[in-house]
């Protein structure tokens, strides 16, 4: 039997699960739906044993992947690499911090929400987006 606090389970989902791009993330945000959705239902199973259930999921992360990308679009539009990030962000429907997040913020959030520190949360989910997805 587990006691209480005896583990976490962190979930990376998506912003796309809200916001897919159909030229060219449905199934990824397909597949990141269903992650957040089994990862809420785990959480209301496994939570009363002491298994903690999380969700975090990050908006554009400026990974090298993404840096690659953001360069490969700037060329192709005749721009430099900060050029190349705003067309991205434009595609998003715009980063109102005006950035994408580093990896190492996500990081620092998972390391949270793993930590003692954040004892009591469960079944929810942190959106790191910089304030891409709009709150109504």
């Amino acid at each position: 039997m587990l006691a209480q606090g005896d583990g976490v389970i962190i979930h990376v989902t998506s912003i796309q699960r809200e916001l897919p791009l159909p030229e060219s993330t449905t199934a990824y945000a397909a597949a990141k739906a269903a992650l957040s959705t089994y990862s809420k239902s785990l959480s209301k199973e496994v939570s009363p044993k002491g298994v903690r259930v999380v969700r975090v999921s990050p908006g554009w992360i400026e990974t090298e992947a993404a840096v690659a990308l953001a360069e490969r679009i700037a060329q192709d539009a005749g721009t430099d690499y900060a050029g190349g990030k705003q067309i991205i962000m434009e595609s998003l429907g715009g980063i109102p911090i005006g950035r994408p997040s580093k990896p190492a913020e996500v990081a620092n959030l998972i390391a949270f929400l793993a930590s003692p520190l954040a004892a009591t949360i469960t079944g929810t989910e942190y959106v790191i987006d910089g304030g891409t997805v709009p709150v109504v």
